[in-house]
C-alpha cells in the first residue's frame, strides 16, 4: 500500500505540472524573433535609455540658440522737476519730459565675434531757457562689430558647447545601441536556455518511460518466476530517481520562463501563461575570419565609438584650454550716423540771451530719422585692445587638467580596443570548440543508443542484467542532454559573436530611430 500511495502522489504531481501544456489558451507560442521584438518594445532598460538621446538633442538645440539672431525693442519715459541752480536757467521749476525707444538686431558669428545694428530715437521737451530746439528729436543709426584676434578666436572655440553637445548626442545614441545589443543577447541566451530546459525535460521523460517499461517487464517476469524480486527494487529505485529529476527539470523550465518574461517585461495575464518555443537550435558549420571579425568590431562596436567620441571631446577641450592661455587682442569697429530735428526757436536778432522769442519753425521726429538713415553725418571708430594678464594660474591649471584628461581618454580608447580584441578572439575560439563538441556529443549519443540497443538484446537472451540496462539508459539520457547543451552553446556563441562585433541589428534588419 505504501508503494502504491507514493506512486499515486508522483502521478498527481506530474499531472498538475503538465496541465499548462494541455490547454492552448494558457500558452504563449513564441519564436526567437518574437521575443527580441517584444524586448525592444517593452524592456524597461531600453525604454529608459531611449530618453537619453532625446535629452541630448534638446541640449544640442539649447546650445545652438546662442548663435540665433537677437531682436530687442526698448521704450522708456522720464519726467524730471528740479529747482534752478544757475542764473542762466531762469526762474521757476525746471521741468523736462524725456522719452526714448530703440530697435536693435544683434548676432554672434562663428569666429567668436559679434555685431549689432541699431536705430535709437528720443524726444526731449523742457521749459529751460535759451533752448535752440524744443521739443528736440534725436535719432542714431549705429553699427558695432567686435572680433577677438587671439583669445576666444576661432570656429571650434566659439562653438565649443555645440560641438560637445553634438558629441553627447552621438554618445547617447551609441549607448542606446549598446544596451539594445546587450538585451538582444540576453533574450537569445534566455530563449535558448529555455529551449534546453524543455528539451532536457523531454529527454528525462523518455528516460523515465524507459525505466517504467523495464519495471513493468521485471514485474511480469517476477510473477512468472523468471527474475528475483530484487530486480524490481532496483528498477523502482531508478524510476523514483528519474521522477524526481522530472520535477527538477520542470522547475528549471519555470525558472527559465520567468527569466525570459522578465527581459520582455511581460505583465498582466500573459505573466501566468506558459511559454512554448517555436525555434529549434540549428547546427551549421561557420568559418569565421579573425581579421574580418576584428575589423567589423572596430567599425561597429558602440562602446568603441563612445571611447572615440570621448577622445574627440577631450581634444576639443584641450584646444579651448590652450587658446585661453593667449592674451586678449580684440578688434573693435563702430560706425554711426546721428540726426536731430524739432521745433527751432527764433530769437530777436538771433540772440537767445535777449530771451525774446519772435517765432518758431516746426519740425518733427521724421526729420531726425531721415537724417540718420541718409547717413548725413558720418562717424566711425576702429581700435585694438590688448589685455595681458598678470597671472594666468587658473588657465594653466585648466590646460594641464585638459592635457591629463586627453591622455587618459587615449589610454581608455586603446584599452577598449584590447578588450574588443580579447572578446573577439575568445568568441571565435568558443565557436570552433563548440562546433567540435557538437560533433563529438552527437557521436557519443549515437554510440550510447547503439550500446543500449545491444544491451537490451543481451538482456532478452539472458546475457546481462537489468542493472547494466538501467546504467546504459542513464548514459543515453546524459548523452542526449549533453548534445542538446552543446548545440545550445554553439548557437549562443554565434549570438555572442554578433554582439561583440556589433552587427546584431544588421543581421536582424533592425533599425534604431
Amino acid at each position: 500500500m505504501t508503494r502504491i500511495r507514493c506512486r499515486l502522489i508522483y502521478i498527481i504531481l506530474l499531472i498538475f505540472l503538465f496541465i499548462p501544456y494541455t490547454f492552448g489558451d494558457d500558452l504563449l507560442s513564441l519564436s526567437l524573433e518574437d521575443c527580441i521584438l517584444k524586448t525592444l518594445d517593452s524592456n524597461l532598460s531600453i525604454v529608459v535609455e531611449r530618453y537619453n538621446p532625446q535629452l541630448a538633442v534638446a541640449t544640442l538645440s539649447q546650445a545652438r540658440e546662442v548663435f540665433l539672431p537677437q531682436f530687442d525693442l526698448s521704450y522708456g519715459m522720464q519726467n524730471t522737476e528740479e529747482p534752478p541752480y544757475w542764473w542762466i536757467q531762469g526762474q521757476g521749476t525746471q521741468e523736462t519730459e524725456y522719452s526714448n525707444y530703440s530697435v536693435e538686431f544683434s548676432q554672434l558669428i562663428p569666429t567668436g565675434g559679434s555685431f549689432s545694428f541699431s536705430l535709437s530715437s528720443y524726444k526731449s521737451d523742457t521749459n529751460q531757457s535759451f533752448q535752440l530746439i524744443n521739443p528736440r528729436y534725436g535719432s542714431t543709426l549705429r553699427l558695432d562689430f567686435t572680433q577677438p584676434l587671439l583669445k576666444n578666436f576661432g570656429y571650434r572655440i566659439s562653438r565649443k558647447d555645440i560641438l560637445l553637445a553634438r558629441n553627447n548626442v552621438d554618445i547617447s545614441q551609441n549607448q542606446l545601441q549598446s544596451v539594445v545589443l546587450e538585451k538582444i543577447y540576453q533574450v537569445q541566451e534566455a530563449y535558448w536556455n529555455l529551449v534546453y530546459a524543455i528539451e532536457d525535460h523531454k529527454v528525462k521523460q523518455q528516460s523515465l518511460q524507459l525505466g517504467r517499461d523495464l519495471l513493468s517487464k521485471n514485474q511480469k517476469e517476477v510473477e512468472v518466476g523468471k527474475l528475483a524480486p530484487i530486480e524490481i527494487l532496483n528498477a523502482e529505485t531508478v524510476v523514483a530517481t528519474r521522477e524526481a529529476e522530472i520535477l527538477q527539470a520542470e522547475a528549471l523550465i519555470r525558472s527559465q520562463e520567468d527569466a525570459l518574461k522578465a527581459i520582455m517585461n511581460i505583465s498582466g495575464e500573459d505573466l501566468f501563461k506558459r511559454i512554448t518555443t517555436l525555434d529549434e537550435p540549428q547546427f551549421f558549420k561557420r568559418d569565421v575570419s579573425l581579421e574580418a571579425a576584428l575589423q567589423e568590431a572596430f567599425l561597429r562596436r558602440p562602446d568603441l565609438k563612445i571611447s572615440e567620441i570621448n577622445s574627440q571631446s577631450k581634444n576639443l577641450e584641450l584646444s579651448v584650454a590652450r587658446n585661453q592661455l593667449l592674451p586678449s587682442l580684440d578688434l573693435t569697429f563702430s560706425y554711426w550716423s546721428p540726426g536731430i530735428s524739432g521745433d527751432r526757436i527764433l530769437y530777436q536778432d538771433n540772440n537767445p540771451f535777449l530771451g525774446i522769442i519772435i517765432g518758431t519753425e516746426e519740425g518733427g521726429a521724421r526729420g531726425s530719422i531721415q537724417d540718420a538713415l541718409n547717413l548725413l553725418y558720418k562717424n566711425w571708430f576702429i581700435g585694438l585692445t590688448l589685455s595681458l594678464p598678470v597671472s594666468n594660474l587658473i588657465s594653466r591649471a585648466n590646460f594641464t587638467r585638459a592635457q591629463i584628461e586627453m591622455n587618459k581618454s587615449l589610454v581608455e580608447l586603446e584599452n577598449a580596443r584590447q578588450i574588443v580584441q580579447l572578446e573577439v578572439r575568445d568568441i571565435i575560439r568558443s565557436i570552433e570548440t563548440n562546433a567540435k563538441r557538437v560533433k563529438a556529443y552527437r557521436l557519443a549519443r549515437k554510440l550510447a543508443e547503439q550500446r543500449l540497443e545491444a544491451e537490451v538484446k543481451k538482456l532478452k537472451v539472458g546475457l546481462t542484467t537489468n542493472y547494466f540496462v538501467l546504467e546504459f539508459q542513464e548514459q543515453l539520457a546524459n548523452a542526449k542532454s549533453q548534445e542538446i547543451r552543446t548545440l545550445i552553446d554553439y548557437n549562443l556563441s554565434l549570438a555572442a559573436l554578433e554582439k561583440v562585433t556589433g552587427n546584431s541589428l544588421e543581421k536582424m534588419n533592425i533599425e534604431i530611430k
